[in-house]
């Protein structure tokens, strides 16, 4: 099922998320819905947030990007009560995008390197290092299920530059090609 992707302005992007309790049979259905969204809205990521659950959950295909870093070439993961153990490494600043933030791409200086601890869909444990362009785009997933969007990392005078396309999304003046949902 495709769900409504919950944009700037809905307040379950700000929300504290609940663990999920390891085992829970009915999380497969939310992961199977959460990539047929995701796939359907073009995303390479999506977490639980974004589509109106409070949960410690977020899913990655980067496979799309696999011309540019070869080794994201069959990167597909999912990534349950996941906790960033360290972030470590040379600081890195790119540009990113997101669908809860549609049309708006900045540059956000991050480290090239985690280490994760996370459950996988069959629930079993993980704890795993990334380095380079994946390790960007698990932060990304993983500020959201903190409660965090990456234009918190921008500085004053960019977000106020912002202020006017964010008060657009907020308030559903924006024509996309999937669903949205600010409350």
């Amino acid at each position: 099922m495709i769900l409504p992707i919950a944009v700037y302005g809905h307040t379950i992007l700000r929300h504290a998320t609940q663990e999920i309790e390891i085992g829970d049979e009915t999380i497969s259905q939310l992961i199977k819905d959460m990539w047929t969204t995701m796939y359907r809205c073009d995303g390479v990521g999506i977490a639980a947030p974004q589509i109106g659950k409070a949960l410690r959950l977020f899913i990655i295909d980067a496979d799309v990007f696999k011309d540019d870093y070869p080794e994201l070439k069959g990167f597909k993961k999912v990534f349950i009560n996941a906790q960033i153990e360290a972030l470590d490494g040379k600081k890195c600043r790119l540009s990113e995008g997101c669908l809860s933030l549609p049309g708006i791409y900045e540059k956000v200086t991050r480290p090239n390197r985690i280490r994760i601890c996370y459950y996988d869909e069959n629930f079993n444990h993980r704890n795993e290092v990334y380095d380079g362009f994946v390790a960007r785009i698990i932060q990304h997933e993983y500020d959201h299920v903190e409660g965090k969007l990456f234009i918190d990392y921008l500085n004053p005078l960019k977000k106020l530059l912002l202020k006017t396309r964010l008060s657009a999304i907020s308030n559903g003046k924006i024509k996309l090609n999937y669903q949205t949902s600010t409350e």
